[in-house]
């Protein structure tokens, strides 16, 4: 395991215990609404500082994109890693004590992923991988599933809440899955879905309008799980627009074949996030 991969680790972590000391326990005052329906509280900024700080220590020199602060860089080097980190994925979950959320941290080099780790604090489960070392969790390597198209596959998604005037496609394309599909399940923390897809737990996944740090590190993990992250089209634009489709090569194709029938990924439009 490379130094990189340590830290991330190490990071994951330290911001977990950050939010595991809030979780349904916020006090007063701490929740703010970014956006209409986009929540931040003090959890996720506390967990964040604790996040960059620890990556800090090991890498001073290296690049931040986080959720919740912005860009950052000591050095301003542009060719420098970069870190893209969400504190806390899965807010609204935070917020309403669901126990589904998680730290996610990815590491970007040259153009490409090399690492990333999602940690889920409350289950103990740890997501990691590395650019050609595979993608494990707790220490067990995973595998993308075997299955072959979408009958009988059981699939993850996420409503398009901060994107509500795409609910019309985004709602055909889920009636067009959910009649071939064996179960669909939106549980609230795509990262930690994406996590679910690497590990062979979902066979596939889908949603509109995400941002980088919710697709960082499952991106990583998916690709070293043997499986593939794309948008609608099958290209890259994921990482400008947010749109993604993942799974194994099977049901990816399958579930973009459907959209293909019902929209052109043009007019799904971006998430307007920061973009790498």
């Amino acid at each position: 395991m490379s130094k990189v991969v340590e830290t991330a680790i190490a990071a994951a972590r330290a911001g977990g215990e950050v939010l595991l000391a809030n979780f349904r326990n916020l006090p007063p005052g701490s929740i703010a609404e970014k956006v209409l329906n986009d929540f931040v509280t003090t959890a996720d900024r506390a967990s964040e500082k604790t996040v960059v700080q620890t990556i800090r220590d090991a890498f001073p020199r290296d690049n931040f994109l986080a959720e919740e602060g912005g860009t950052a860089g000591s050095a301003g080097d542009p060719d420098a890693r970069t870190w893209i980190i969400d504190p806390l994925d899965g807010t609204s979950n935070f917020i309403a004590g669901f126990p589904f959320w998680c730290v996610s941290i990815g590491a970007r080099e040259k153009g490409g992923m090399t690492a990333g780790v999602i940690w889920d604090p409350l289950r103990g489960e740890l997501f990691a991988g590395e650019r050609g070392g595979g993608a494990f969790r707790n220490g067990e390597r995973m595998r993308v599933t075997a299955r072959q198209g979408l009958r009988g596959a059981f699939l993850g998604t996420g409503f398009p809440f901060r994107s509500r005037d795409r609910i019309d496609p985004y709602l055909a394309l889920f009636k067009a899955v959910f009649l071939e599909a064996r179960a669909i399940r939106r549980a609230g923390s795509a990262a930690l879905d994406l996590a679910m897809v690497a590990a062979g737990v979902f066979d596939g996944f889908f949603e509109f309008r995400l941002s980088i740090w919710d697709i960082a590190a499952g991106s990583l993990l998916i690709e070293e799980a043997g499986g593939e992250l794309t948008d609608f089209d099958g290209g890259q634009r994921h990482w400008q627009r947010g749109n993604v489709v993942g799974g194994n090569a099977s049901v990816a194709r399958a579930i973009r074949d459907k959209a293909k029938e019902l929209f052109k990924e043009e007019e799904i439009g971006g998430a307007g996030s920061s973009s790498i």
